[in-house]
């Protein structure tokens, strides 16, 4: 390797330090441009590759993410709107540990979280938090970010999980969106979805332009950690040149922490980025391992949330947007105002009655805030201040986009006709989503383009999609940089190369296999869920017979009510599903149950009747396909562990459910074995 490069590798990694963990750098960006361009031409005429490398942070665009599984699970945190609540917490830690602990206060940065994992000092992976277990794996978004260190420094821990939070500067999310409105592209809400939208681009490149930040609040799995606590962790952090935030400070009491809670409430709207509450937490890990975990979130951490900022602004009109079951919600516009970090014109109103509740009139000066710091609402109108001209919103009586007949039911309006085009838009959204018929590459841009250029006028169109079509739509749909919809309002154009086309066309024909239970939670039909086609799978042995089923047979199987029967028959019979339905069978998609259990009949082998967990990941499964697998023989798949537990299928990765485990003495196949087991068992690999 040329000493030139090795030089240059190691000064622009001292530089995103400086800048970064340091607050003093040392070379302006224009310098470190130029040295990163000199960098790339030297690393192309040597051949010099290395992962690690700053040139390494814009690398070629992904394909998708991939599940991966925590080593240590990303627990939810305990949150908290009051002090009384947090004395409480607070108490319940003394009585715990018999003594007064010494606590860490941390501005609650509002991001996504993320947790990195370093190998001998070298990134390895990074993971979106996902449900906690398992998140999605975006390295190479995560490299783009400049202030993830990609490389440690000093003497560093062999194993290193960083737990952190990715977010979007309020200068980088203004000029995003100054861009946007330029290109006459939709605008983002506000920060956090914008770095939320923006992490899972497929594109690093993208993610790089966009600006993006990093601060470490914490750790998974590691070994050769020198630190007794978080606020020695938190300087090792800095030490091996991973960012921690600022603001973070050391408190001896609970009148300490409050104080530090109190003061920075009236700080933190000056901040240059969005901050949404103060964690609290336990500062000595030994004490923290002692005060444990519930089920969800640690007790050793609580999370102070500050009362939502409230803005007045004026309801100017309100317009009714029809969701994928024909829901009916109104969706209040007003004069734009400044709340909570971003500037707010709209807003959900929930329902009629909600309106009527507040007694909100077009025309009202409201007060709006963001709920969670995230959702805008409005929380009230200001009666004292109206003028005579207000006017009352009545609910529609017939439906925006279709003007067919509309019905209350409780609170909620529905459009009647399952035509609705603007509710066959939400629907096939819906369709075609991960926990659903999983077709990969459809996101809801693209579905726009489809709907709108007339390619999918009904779910079964998905399955006869031309990749060559598809690649051409970028070309006659895509050409400017945003697109009015036939009813007016602005979609953001998507971008569809070869490759994604024929990415799409692959994974609508995988789905054409996904069965019974997979097809009628996708059908957007009123009150069937995952739980509701879970059990009509076992029930019948395929769409025919669930079709033709009556409402006792329904109301008799497990967590059926009256209500729910009768809404299915109704809605099985309704001839546009009927048309829907028979157009799925001549597409090709598998109409039978691969859960089908007939009645009296209980499944061989050791997992009849069994309560299994499913921890880590197992070649050749993906979670969904092996949970059915291991339900279709007989089995009951729980989320936790316990002396209920008849088995623990255990793969790599896997997490604190594989120790609580042996702890308990439950049995476990794991790895190699796991398989073997199940293979025994006649369980196909699915994945």
């Amino acid at each position: 390797m040329p000493p030139r490069l090795a030089e240059l590798r190691a000064l622009l990694h001292r530089a995103n330090s400086a800048y970064y963990v340091d607050a003093a750098p040392f070379m302006s960006d224009g310098e470190y441009d130029r040295l990163l361009a000199e960098l790339v031409a030297l690393e192309a005429e040597h051949g010099c590759d290395d992962p690690n490398s700053p040139t390494q942070r814009l690398g070629d665009a992904a394909t998708g993410f991939a599940k991966v599984a925590h080593a240590v699970p990303m627990l939810s945190i305990e949150n908290t709107y009051t002090l009384e609540t947090f004395n409480a917490w607070h108490a319940r830690c003394v009585a715990a540990l018999g003594t007064e602990p010494m606590l860490v206060c941390e501005p609650k940065v509002d991001g996504l979280a993320i947790s990195l994992r370093y190998e001998d000092g070298a990134l390895v992976q990074a993971a979106t938090r996902g449900d906690g277990e398992h998140g999605d794996e975006v390295t190479g978004n995560a490299r783009a970010v400049r202030a993830i260190p990609t490389k440690l420094r000093g003497s560093f821990p062999s194993l290193l999980e960083v737990r952190g939070e990715i977010f979007m500067p309020n200068e980088s999310f203004e000029r995003i969106n100054a861009e946007r409105q330029r290109a006459n592209e939709v605008l983002f809400v506000n920060a956090r979805n914008a770095t939320s939208g923006t992490l899972k681009s497929l594109d690093p490149k993208l993610v790089a332009s966009r600006g993006l930040s990093f601060v470490a609040h914490g750790r998974g799995a590691c070994e050769g950690d020198p630190s007794r606590g978080h606020w020695e962790f938190l300087a090792n952090l800095r030490a091996w040149g991973v960012p921690t935030n600022d603001d973070a400070s050391r408190c001896a009491s609970a009148d300490d922490a409050r104080e530090c809670i109190e003061s920075f409430k009236n700080r933190r709207s000056g901040l240059p980025y969005g901050v949404d509450g103060m964690v609290v937490r336990v500062d000595a890990f030994a004490q923290q391992a002692e005060l444990g975990a519930a089920s969800r979130a640690p007790r050793w951490i609580i999370a102070f949330k500050y009362p939502a900022e409230r803005r007045e602004t004026q309801l100017l009109r309100v317009d009714w947007q029809v969701g994928k079951g024909g829901t009916l919600t109104p969706r209040a516009t007003m004069k734009p105002v400044f709340v909570g970090g971003t500037t707010v014109s709209h807003a959900t109103l929930h329902n009629i009655d909600e309106i009527r509740r507040k007694d909100l009139r077009i025309g009202d000066v409201v007060l709006v805030e963001k709920a969670g710091e995230v959702i805008p609402q409005v929380v009230e109108s200001l009666h004292e201040r109206r003028d005579g001209s207000e006017q009352t919103i009545d609910p529609p009586t017939v439906c925006p986009s279709c003007a067919s007949a509309v019905e209350q039911d409780g609170p909620k309006l529905y459009c009647v006709n399952a035509a609705c085009p603007a509710q066959f838009r939400e629907r096939l959204k819906w369709f075609v989503g991960r926990d659903q018929m999983d077709i990969d590459g459809l996101g809801d841009k693209i579905i726009d383009q489809l709907v709108e250029a007339g390619l999918v006028n009904h779910f079964a169109d998905v399955f006869a999609l031309d990749p060559a079509r598809l690649a051409a739509l970028e070309k006659s749909e895509s050409s400017g940089q945003g697109k009015v919809r036939k009813d007016g309002s602005l979609a953001e154009v998507a971008r569809i190369g070869a490759k994604t086309a024929e990415r799409i066309v692959r994974s609508a024909d995988a789905a054409r296999g996904r069965g019974l239970q997979r097809l009628l939670a996708s059908l957007g039909v009123r009150h069937l869920g995952e739980a509701a086609s879970k059990t009509l799978a076992r029930a019948f042995p395929n769409l025919d017979a669930v079709l033709g089923a009556n409402v006792a047979t329904l109301e008799a199987l497990p967590d059926f009510g009256s209500i729910t029967a009768e809404s299915l028959v109704r809605d099985f019979s309704a001839p546009t599903l009927r048309d829907e339905i028979e157009r799925l069978r001549a597409a090709g998609v598998d109409l039978s149950s691969q859960s089908h259990r007939p009645e009296g009949a209980s499944a061989a082998g050791p997992l009849a009747g069994k309560v299994v967990v499913l921890t880590g990941e197992l070649p050749g499964w993906d979670r969904r396909s092996l949970t059915a697998a291991v339900e279709a023989l007989g089995a009951k798949v729980s989320g936790s562990v316990s002396k209920k537990t008849d088995l623990v299928i255990a793969g790599a990765a896997a997490g604190s459910k594989l120790t609580k485990a042996r702890e308990l003495g439950v049995i476990v196949w794991e790895g190699d074995e796991a398989l073997r087991e199940l293979a025994a068992l006649g369980a196909a690999v699915k994945a």
